[in-house]
């Protein structure tokens, strides 16, 4: 099975290729180029590999949560992609692809969400794969979702941009701290792999980004009470 796969939902941007387990990858820190940097790294994948876009079996995409634009841009640029080559896709979370990066049994996972807020979740690996102790939320970092047991592994830009916050948060529930680690596409690919196999994969008209929040930015008058917009559901994100 060869799979292409991408994630652009921070403001790193990486892409793989898996090739029957094995996996070619590049990541570079974007900012807000995505849309430029994206395409031209997929195609030099595809060229390392000596592969074309109709070899493929399908694509996979970090579907979310993240950047509001980022995570727009993979899903558009897979829709894309899949079209033009009549391939299936898959979304695959980016907090459990930061949970697979972490090479950990027990993960707290935890994004950036700006406007003072994080995207975070628990998961636990057992035989199956990857289980949410947690649904994937937006929170203000000193109401992050708790593990119910000490020994996780915290990651993600969270625990850089909060550091003294989540530090509170978890005290002796963590054994490390990883800030640098991002929903890496060569983790989305070992995600979408088995799911593929296992026929989960959508139509490109079908496959759609999960943002969680459900605003992108806070009115004047939320700003000044310290409303915070909910937000467990689809809608629209943060601005990248």
């Amino acid at each position: 099975m060869h799979l292409l796969a991408f994630d652009t939902s921070t403001e790193w941007c990486s892409a793989a290729l898996w090739m029957d387990g094995r996996v070619i990858d590049a990541a570079v820190h974007a900012g807000q180029a995505h849309s430029r940097l994206l395409l031209p790294m997929v195609s030099s994948l595809l060229a390392e590999a000596g592969l074309t876009l109709g070899e493929l079996d399908g694509i996979a995409f970090g579907r979310g949560p993240g950047s509001f634009t980022g995570v727009r841009i993979a899903c558009g640029v897979a829709q894309g992609l899949a079209l033009g080559a009549s391939l299936p896709l898959l979304g695959v979370s980016t907090l459990e692809a930061m949970a697979e990066e972490a090479d950990a049994e027990q993960v707290v996972t935890c994004l950036d969400a700006r406007m003072n807020e994080i995207y975070a979740a628990v998961w636990r690996r057992d035989p199956s794969g990857w289980q949410a102790e947690t649904e994937a939320m937006v929170c203000p970092p000193a109401v992050a979702p708790l593990p119910t047991a000490s020994g996780y592994v915290g990651c993600g830009g969270a625990f850089a941009a909060y550091p003294e916050i989540l530090a509170r948060r978890y005290a002796d529930l963590l054994t490390d701290i990883r800030p640098g680690l991002i929903p890496h596409a060569r983790s989305i690919a070992r995600l979408a792999a088995p799911r593929f196999r296992a026929g989960m994969a959508v139509p490109p008209e079908a496959a759609e980004p999960v943002y969680v929040r459900d605003k992108v930015a806070l009115t004047i008058r939320e700003r000044t009470m310290g409303t915070r917009p909910g937000g467990n559901t689809h809608g629209t994100g943060m601005s990248a």
